[in-house]
């Protein structure tokens, strides 16, 4: 009977681990999946803006020229309304405009994103998300911005925001 006992209690302790190392395993592969970019949120932000009268400070050679710099700060608008806005700065790189560019969309005191852009001229600009605080912490992505061209200077702005 103490042998039978035994073996019921051995039995059952490899039952019982079989089923505790099943569910790591379960875990750690549910775990891993979260890293997987088809497991990330995707939130697309679209905004209209109103472009500021940049900052130019000529630092090279009279005229556009490498190390001159550019800032702006703009407004970001939805249905009307202003939501934010962002600041940047340009180091152009080459006489016919091309810059190096960043910047920061802020939303508030603790919701921004972070930007990289190459700035040319075309009024069409590939932006990368380069991080963020707050709410956008774990932000990383890209978007537009197109410039319309307008007496107004307005354009718009769409980020796709992949949130971790």
């Amino acid at each position: 009977m103490h042998r039978r006992k035994r073996v019921m209690a051995v039995g059952g302790i490899l039952v019982l681990s079989g089923l505790l190392i099943q569910g790591a395993v379960a875990n750690a592969s549910s775990d891993d999946s979260n890293d997987r970019p088809d497991h990330d949120h995707v939130r697309t932000l679209q905004f209209d803006v109103h472009f500021s009268p940049f900052s130019y400070t000529d630092l090279g050679e009279a005229g556009p020229s490498a190390a001159d710099v550019i800032v702006f700060h703009d407004t970001l608008f939805q249905h009307g309304r202003q939501v934010g806005d962002e600041v940047g700065s340009c180091v152009v790189v080459d006489p016919t405009g091309l810059s190096n560019c960043t910047g920061v969309v802020s939303f508030d005191d603790q919701d921004t994103i972070t930007f990289a852009f190459v700035n040319s001229p075309p009024p069409r600009k590939v932006l990368a998300l380069t991080g963020g605080s707050g709410t956008y912490r774990t932000t990383r992505g890209d978007g537009v911005l197109e410039e319309n061209g307008d007496a107004a200077n307005t354009g718009t702005l769409t980020l796709n925001v992949i949130l971790q």
